[in-house]
């Protein structure tokens, strides 16, 4: 079984910093991506960033220059630093992990965890 646990979400005013972290139940590195999905009310969940098991990372466009995904398999732990957060942002972060089976791909979530920004 696997569990994604996040941390960090909260108020944050513009223009400031967060930086979210998703515990996994075992190495990041089992995993062939992990990543951050965010969900803002009345609106559709969306990619904000992924990192591989190689180290790759890609992230949505509304979020390049300011957001940065890393992870530290030592500790399990994927995180995402936000920088010049716009209200905008303001959404439900949920963390992601991602495992090519024989069958196909396996998605796991974690419970997700509030941000938001105020003007």
């Amino acid at each position: 079984q696997v569990q994604l646990v996040e941390y960090g979400g909260g108020l944050v005013q513009a223009g400031g910093s967060l930086t979210l972290s998703c515990a996994a139940s075992r190495s990041i590195f089992s995993f062939n991506l992990m990543g951050w999905y965010r969900q803002a009310p009345g609106k559709q969940r969306e990619l904000v960033a992924t990192i591989s098991s190689g180290g790759t990372t890609n992230y949505a466009d509304s979020v390049k220059g300011r957001f940065t995904i890393s992870g530290d398999n030592a500790k399990n732990t994927v995180y995402l630093q936000m920088e010049c957060l716009k209200p905008e942002d303001t959404a439900v972060y949920s963390c992601n992990a991602k495992k090519l089976r024989p069958g196909g791909w396996m998605d796991y979530w974690g419970q997700g965890t509030q941000v938001t920004v105020s003007s």
